[in-house]
């Protein structure tokens, strides 16, 4: 018995040596030895081989309609003025003032249907359907029954997810928040200086990194000339918590949000001890000029680390970038778009808060075949003459879905759990009574 146990620790220390010399150290220092580009290749060519089975499991129809888009309905991109004119097209103008007809209302019950139908908010707050299966049960369950051998593929990967990369993605997790804790409490002890700070910002990093790794992150990082610099804004589009480990894995920036409890808060209070991050408490979040003045006296001084905001508010399904809040962009200084786009077929990275607890989330990443992103370093913006706060965050908000391929929405991310506010509705009815009331005036004039 005694031999047995001598053999079980020898395996578990030989386990963890190969854990840090493999894994662990060339994360630290922000290289590879090639074991995860050996794995993406084994798995891209897994999931190609898994499609062609599928394809011709198909008949070329079914597949032509299951590879189509999702959208249900094709909506006309035109405005209320020049759909209305083509209903009103064939109906000779009153000559009594006014310009209102019945088929107006054809127009109006329209959008009210194509709305219940599929709305362009709600199906943001849910996750993209894959066009093909990625062997996980997440999206298009029914494609691993199509054959046998896509079974045992199948069942397989299961083992390998869970019995494999799993235990090793949570081992390299908790490494990385332990030396985080540990790691930025020490630096906290030492006395403010450069040194400080550059041990503050390297720490920070190599502790995302390790991070990083236990989600199998293939991170690619474009335009590295434009990287947010010190004293600036990084705003970005917000698909996942996990944001926030992608961008910290290739520098350091000051994080802002809401102090929280438990786990997150023994990690929120090592943090801010070797860095000014700009935590508020649930009350302060409120006050909306004292959040806009400590992140104004951050921008101010040039030797801090640049904010990381997410302007949305909330995430989003990684198909679409939905309304900036303007308080981001009345701080003033530079602004340092970044735009991040994850590629589904690994793995989905949007996080349902409606339907997923955090725990349940981070499970959901780790027992996923790898986190795939890509992220753009964009050039700075800077508010123009005479322009607002809310057509300023709109303008980096077009850039950003420009550069990201994602869907430019005015709509607000607030609304999944909110409902329309009022002002949204008024402004519509506001719109279509002009057309009327405008047309009524100038035909009495003449």
């Amino acid at each position: 018995m005694d031999d047995f146990w001598a053999g079980a620790l020898w395996a578990l220390k030989s386990w963890l040596y190969l854990i840090i010399s493999l894994i662990m150290f060339p994360a630290m220092f922000g290289f590879s030895l090639g074991i995860s580009e050996t794995y993406m290749t084994v798995l891209v060519k897994t999931l190609e081989w898994a499609t062609l089975k599928m394809e011709k499991a198909k008949a070329d129809e079914q597949l032509s309609k299951k590879s189509s888009s999702n959208v249900l309905i094709q909506r006309e991109n035109g405005s209320m003025e020049k759909e209305l004119e083509e209903l009103r097209r064939s109906r000779p103008k009153p000559q009594d003032g006014g310009d209102f007809t019945l088929s107006d209302c054809f127009y109006f019950t329209r959008k009210g249907v194509e709305s219940i139908v599929e709305d362009e908010v709600t199906q943001r707050f849910s996750s993209e359907e894959l066009v093909s299966w990625n062997l996980l049960t997440r999206t298009n369950n029914n494609f691993h029954y199509i054959s046998m051998k896509l079974t045992l593929v199948y069942g397989l990967g299961v083992f390998v997810r869970y019995c494999i990369l799993t235990p090793l993605r949570m081992l390299l997790a908790g490494i990385g928040l332990t030396w985080l804790v540990v790691g930025t409490t020490a630096v906290g002890l030492l006395p403010n200086s450069r040194a400080k700070s550059w041990l503050s910002e390297w720490v920070h990093v190599m502790c995302f990194r390790i991070c990083a790794r236990g989600l199998s992150a293939a991170i690619r990082y474009h335009n590295p000339e434009n990287k947010p610099r010190r004293g600036g804004i990084c705003v970005a589009n917000h698909t996942s918590p996990i944001d926030i480990l992608i961008l910290c894995n290739d520098g350091g920036y000051a994080m802002v949000g809401q102090v929280h409890g438990g786990l997150m808060g023994v990690v929120q209070r090592a943090m801010v001890r070797s860095c000014p991050h700009v935590w508020f408490e649930r009350a302060e979040m409120k006050d909306r000029h004292l959040v806009t003045k400590r992140l104004k006296d951050h921008v101010n001084d040039k030797t801090k680390l640049p904010i990381l905001i997410f302007p949305e508010g909330t995430c989003i399904n990684n198909t679409s970038v939905m309304m900036f809040k303007k308080g981001s962009f009345e701080i003033g200084g530079t602004i340092y778009p970044v735009a991040m786009k994850y590629d589904p077929k690994f793995g989905d990275a949007f996080w349902n808060s409606s339907k997923y607890s955090m725990v349940s989330y981070l499970l959901r990443m780790m027992t996923s075949w790898a986190i795939v992103c890509d992220v753009w370093y964009m050039p700075a913006m800077h508010q123009k003459e005479g322009e607002d706060a809310i057509q300023f965050a709109n303008r980096v908000k077009s850039a950003i879905a420009h550069q990201g391929g994602l869907m430019d929405l005015q709509w607000d991310g607030g609304l999944k759990r909110a409902k329309v506010k009022a002002t949204f509705k008024e402004e519509q009815q506001k719109q279509y009574s002009s057309m009327v009331v405008g047309d009524d005036s100038s035909s009495n004039s003449d």
